[in-house]
């Protein structure tokens, strides 16, 4: 079985050929290789005697059988298994196109946190407001409350902070010192927002693409695009069989009842049925790891359950079944499984990323906002400053206090509508 045992130009190479290979020079031990019989890894007949691997052992026609031969209860009670040389489970094989990931209406709100865009819509709302409060106090800005008319009403300002959150500016445009601080503080910050929310945004479209939105075999139980079947007959039949898992008990229910439809004969007729049709196959997942390699539209899910091994199998009574264990765990410990499961699963395939994309959440932006609130409390500063500096002048020359005509100025600001809609009344009364 590819990439265990190959025959490549009238010789055996593979994974099992370079293991028995290095146990060999580890322990000092000649061999001779022999393929089995009847091509089976082992198990009972109808007649009660094992055929495969298993039975040449038992029939001694075979000291050792070298082969991704997985470790069971049955096997084990009538031979014995070294440390196992691989470790493998039961994982789900897919096309990377079979599923598609829904995108949500409102897929476009998906770069940035609830956090996040909450806390965007308090900034433009605080925003808005201090450039409104601003304008009204900086006497740079409105010079004669009770002759002139502000530009920056509520409704203005609302809008020029939306302006530069399009990037397109707004009217009307800022004089007072204090004013000019909050729009630039401002623009700063709808420019950084922007920019993260771009780079967010395709970088949610990019992994998209990549990352599987069939992640686990309860997954696979509850969507309705893809088929799923296993090899017929094999252990992995079984193990959903009589596991007590309701979601394998669901899978299993499935494939029972479509056992003519989704099982399949051998290995290769699962790839290929994978590759031609929207269906998923459930398998061992380091053979399942190969085919990803080979074909590089396929992928494994991540999920594996029913963890398993392959070990070298020898009779109950062998002398060699400790000698080996002990080589193979020396192996593992020196690296050079691992080099060998590299060597033999390598793969042309490009790397798939592996980051999870999330969105962005407010600790990510926490100085942009920080530089805004400050931003804003300068301007607010700045504008009281240009108010007290208006009121000082204006007291020495009208020979009140200070704090008297800054309270008379902050009030007539602030309540210029009322003081317009009076001067109305009155000159209206005049007239008639």
């Amino acid at each position: 079985e590819d990439p265990y045992v190959m025959v490549r130009s009238a010789e055996l190479e593979g994974y099992c050929i370079d293991l028995l290979r290095a146990l060999a020079e580890m322990l000092h031990f000649t061999y001779r290789l022999k393929v089995v019989g009847d091509g089976q890894y082992g198990a009972v007949s109808p007649s009660g005697n094992w055929t495969g691997m298993v039975g040449e052992i038992l029939r001694q026609e075979a000291d050792i059988a070298v082969a991704p031969l997985t470790v069971t209860s049955a096997r084990e009670e009538v031979v014995s298994f070294t440390t196992p040389f691989l470790q493998t489970g039961i994982g789900i094989l897919l096309r990377k196109d079979t599923v598609s990931q829904e995108m949500s209406f409102f897929h476009f709100l998906a770069p940035f946190s609830k956090e996040t865009w909450t806390g965007l819509l308090f900034a433009y709302v605080l925003t808005c407001f201090c450039l409104f409060l601003v304008a009204r106090l900086s006497p740079c800005e409105w010079n004669e409350p009770k002759n002139e008319e502000n530009h920056f009403t509520l409704l203005n300002s609302l809008w020029f902070g939306a302006g530069a959150l399009a990037l397109q500016g707004g009217t009307p445009r800022p004089k007072a010192l204090s004013v000019r601080v909050i729009a630039a503080v401002w623009w700063l910050f709808t420019l950084a927002l922007l920019a993260a929310y771009i780079a967010n945004f395709s970088a949610l479209l990019s992994s998209s693409s990549e990352q599987l939105p069939l992640q686990t075999f309860e997954d696979l139980v509850k969507q309705r695009k893809l088929e799923f079947g296993t090899l017929e007959g094999s252990s992995t039949f079984y193990f959903f069989k009589n596991s007590k898992n309701p979601i394998h008990q669901m899978i299993y229910e499935y494939m029972d009842k479509r056992r003519d439809h989704v099982l399949v004969k051998t290995y290769q007729e699962a790839v290929q049925r994978v590759l031609e049709s929207n269906y998923a196959f459930i398998g061992e997942s380091i053979s399942q790891d190969l085919a990803a390699a080979r074909h590089c539209n396929l992928v494994r899910a991540p999920e594996v359950i029913g963890a398993r091994g392959f070990g070298i199998a020898t009779t109950q009574a062998s002398p060699w079944t400790k000698k080996l264990s002990i080589a193979v765990l020396k192996l593992r410990e020196s690296g050079d499984l691992d080099y060998l499961r590299n060597k033999w699963w390598e793969s042309s395939c490009p790397p798939r990323s592996r980051d999870r994309w999330s969105p962005l959440q407010p600790q990510a932006l926490g100085g942009l906002f920080l530089t805004l609130a400050v931003g804003l409390a300068l301007g607010v500063i700045a504008a009281v400053v240009e108010l007290s500096n208006r009121s000082r002048h204006a007291a020495g020359h009208a020979k009140k206090s200070c704090c008297s005509v800054f309270t008379e100025e902050m009030c007539t600001r602030l309540r210029i509508k009322e003081n317009t809609r009076q001067s109305q009344e009155t000159s209206g009364r005049a007239n008639a």
